[in-house]
C-alpha cells in the first residue's frame, strides 16, 4: 500500500491512483533498453513542455533522469499536479492510441532526460514488445479510470439532474469515457456559485464548461467537437473497410480487420458498445466468470481496435450510402463523406417505443432505455418499472433493485422462461425487491415535465392499477437501424439486412457490403454471437478485397 504514514486506512482497490505499481509502473533497466531502440534520447531544459492539454498525436516519453510533472486543469483552466513521473516511468494514457486531444499537460523538472518515442514508433513498440505493451496498456487503462473516478480533465456538466438534455450529455460523456465533474443544480450546494461565476441562468442549462469555455445546451456533435473527441477525415482517402456501428459486432470486425492489416475506420453515432454498452453486468459472456459491464467490455474492445490502427469516428451518423459508385461513398450527417472499398453494416437495432400519449414529452424525463448508475441515481429509493422480458430487462431489474424502492417487471406474456436466461429468472424470483407482472402493459403516463406516475393494465382481466414511480425502463422488441441504406441492399419485411443463402457469408445483396450482429436478419441477439459474426466476417472481407484488386 502506498502511504506516507503507517497503514491506518485501507487502500481503495477501486481507485487506480492507490495502485501505483500498476498505474504508474517503473520499467526495469532491461525494458528501458528495449524501449530505447524505438526512440531517441533527449535532455530537456527545466520547465520544458513535452505536450499540453488540447494537443493531438503526442509522443510517448520514458523518463531516464529528473522527473516529469503531469498537470490537470480545472474548469477555469487553472493547473494542478496529478502525478510526478520518476526515472523508469512513462507518460501517456489511452489517447495515445487515437487522434483525440490530450487531456493533461506534461512539464519537465530540472535535470530531466527522456527517451522520446514518436507515434508510429510507439505502435511498433506495442506490437514488437508484447510484455512491455501489456504493462503500458494496463497503465493507460487504469489512468483513464482514475481520471473518470476523480472527475479530472477540466470538464464540468452543469444542469438539473432530471432534465432530459442533462441526462443525454451525461450519457454521452460517460459512455465515451470522458472524465468530467457533474454539478446537479437541483441538489448540489455549489451550483449557485458556479452559475454566478460564469454568468449563467436556469434558461442556459444544461451547460458544459471546459477550460473556461461555456457550451449552452450543446448537441452531442458540438460537445464532441469542443472536447476534441472527433478526428479529421480526408474525403479523398479510400479505406479498405468502413464499419458502421460500434456495438460488439462492429468492434469485433474492427479489431480483426485492423489486426490483419486492413485500413479500417469505424463510424459511431453515440458511443462504443451499442445496446450492450448500457448493460450493468453481462455474466454469461465467455471468459468473465464474475461478469463484466457492457461499457467495460466495449471500452476494452475500442482500445484493442485502436491499438491495431483502426480509427474511430464518434458522434457522427451515416445518413446515406451511394451504392452506384466504387469505392462506396458514405455521406455523414455533418456533410462530410467517407470512401471505402467495402462496408460492414453493424448498426444494430433499437428498442421499440410505447404507443402512449405524452410518451415523447417524457423521454429522457423519466422514460429511459438503459439502466446505468446515472439513471439508478435519479430514481433511487423510488419504485420503478421495467418493461420487457429479455436479458437486458432482467439485468436492468437486478441492477436497479439495489437502489430502487421496488422494481416492477411488466411483460405481455405469461412469464420469462421463453425470453430470458435462467440465471436471471432465478435471481428475479429470489428477490423480494422485484415483482413480475405477467400479461401486463403500461396504459397511461402522468407527470408535468417529468414522469411521476403511471397506470398499468392486466390484458386478461382488464383491471388497471396506478403507481407513483421514479422511472420506467423500456426494453422491448427491436427495430433495425437501416434507414440510411435507403434501397441500396435487400432488407426483410421488418427492415433487417437480408443475407440469404447463395450470398457469401454475411454478404448482402450488394457485393462488398456485409452485415453482422443484431441488424442482420436471422442473427441471434446475443453479445457473444455479435462478436463472433464481427470476427468471422473479416475472412469474407479479405476474399472480396482480393477479387476487386485483381
Amino acid at each position: 500500500m502506498h502511504s506516507d504514514s503507517p497503514a491506518t486506512t485501507p487502500v481503495d482497490a477501486a481507485d487506480p491512483y492507490q495502485r501505483l505499481g500498476q498505474t504508474f509502473p517503473i520499467l526495469s533497466a532491461e525494458m528501458t533498453g528495449r524501449v530505447a531502440g524505438f526512440g531517441e534520447e533527449e535532455a530537456l531544459p527545466d520547465g520544458a513542455t513535452l505536450f499540453r492539454r488540447g494537443d493531438r498525436s503526442v509522443d510517448f516519453f520514458l523518463c531516464l533522469e529528473g522527473g516529469i510533472e503531469i498537470l490537470d486543469s480545472d474548469v477555469k483552466g487553472e493547473a494542478r499536479m496529478v502525478h510526478r513521473h520518476q526515472p523508469g516511468q512513462f507518460t501517456g494514457e489511452l489517447d495515445l492510441f487515437n487522434d483525440r486531444t490530450i487531456l493533461v499537460t506534461a512539464r519537465a523538472l530540472p535535470g530531466t532526460r527522456v527517451i522520446r518515442v514518436g507515434r508510429s514508433d510507439f505502435r511498433r513498440l506495442m506490437t514488437a514488445e508484447p510484455d512491455i505493451g501489456e504493462i503500458v496498456m494496463r497503465a493507460f487503462i487504469l489512468r483513464r479510470v482514475g481520471m473518470l473516478l476523480h472527475g479530472e480533465g477540466g470538464v464540468a456538466l452543469v444542469g438539473p439532474g432530471h432534465m432530459a438534455d442533462t441526462a443525454r450529455l451525461e450519457t454521452f460523456l460517460s459512455r465515451n469515457a470522458l472524465p468530467h465533474r457533474r454539478i446537479d443544480t437541483e441538489q448540489d450546494a455549489d451550483a449557485a456559485g458556479f452559475l454566478e461565476c460564469f454568468s449563467l441562468t436556469q434558461a442556459d442549462l444544461p451547460v458544459v464548461v471546459a477550460d473556461g469555455q461555456v457550451l449552452r445546451r450543446p448537441s452531442n456533435a458540438q460537445l464532441a467537437d469542443a472536447l476534441g473527441l472527433t478526428v479529421a477525415i480526408d474525403p479523398e482517402h479510400v479505406h479498405d473497410v468502413v464499419v458502421v456501428g460500434a456495438g460488439p459486432s462492429g468492434l469485433a470486425a474492427a479489431v480483426y480487420a485492423a489486426s490483419e492489416g486492413l485500413d479500417t475506420i469505424v463510424i459511431e453515432s453515440i458511443a462504443p458498445g451499442g445496446q450492450a454498452g448500457t448493460s450493468s453486468k453481462i455474466e454469461n459472456y465467455l471468459g468473465f466468470p464474475t461478469g463484466i459491464s457492457g461499457q467495460a467490455l466495449a471500452g476494452r474492445a475500442q482500445v484493442q481496435a485502436q491499438k491495431f490502427g483502426a480509427r474511430l469516428l464518434v458522434s457522427r451518423s451515416v445518413s446515406r450510402i451511394d451504392c452506384a459508385v466504387q469505392p462506396y461513398r458514405l455521406q455523414l450527417d455533418d456533410g462530410a463523406s467517407v470512401q471505402a472499398r467495402s462496408v460492414v453494416v453493424a448498426t444494430g437495432a433499437r428498442y421499440r417505443k410505447l404507443d402512449l400519449p405524452r410518451y415523447a414529452e417524457l423521454e429522457g424525463n423519466g422514460i429511459y432505455y438503459a439502466a446505468t448508475a446515472m439513471e439508478a441515481g435519479l430514481c433511487a429509493s423510488q419504485e420503478v418499472v421495467v418493461v420487457g422480458g429479455g436479458n437486458s430487462a432482467g439485468q436492468a431489474a437486478i441492477f436497479l433493485s439495489r437502489t430502487a424502492g421496488h422494481v416492477h417487471v411488466l411483460v405481455r406474456g405469461a412469464g420469462l422462461a421463453a425470453t430470458m436466461s435462467s440465471y436471471l429468472i432465478e435471481r428475479i424470483e429470489a428477490s423480494d425487491r422485484i415483482t413480475l407482472h405477467p400479461f401486463t402493459e403500461v396504459s397511461e403516463l402522468e407527470g408535468e415535465g417529468h414522469l411521476r406516475a403511471l397506470r398499468w393494465t392486466d390484458r386478461q382481466t382488464g383491471e388497471s392499477e396506478r403507481r407513483e414511480v421514479g422511472a420506467v425502463f423500456v426494453m422491448i422488441g427491436a427495430e433495425p437501424n437501416t434507414e440510411w441504406l435507403d434501397g441500396c441492399i435487400d432488407l426483410d419485411p421488418a427492415g433487417f439486412v437480408s443475407t440469404s443463402e447463395g450470398h457469401t457469408l454475411f454478404c448482402s445483396s450488394q457485393p462488398g457490403i456485409f452485415a453482422v450482429g443484431d441488424v442482420r436478419a436471422g442473427s441471434v441477439k446475443r453479445v457473444a454471437s455479435g462478436v463472433g459474426e464481427g470476427s468471422v466476417v473479416v475472412s469474407a472481407l479479405h476474399r472480396y478485397l482480393e477479387s476487386v484488386r485483381q
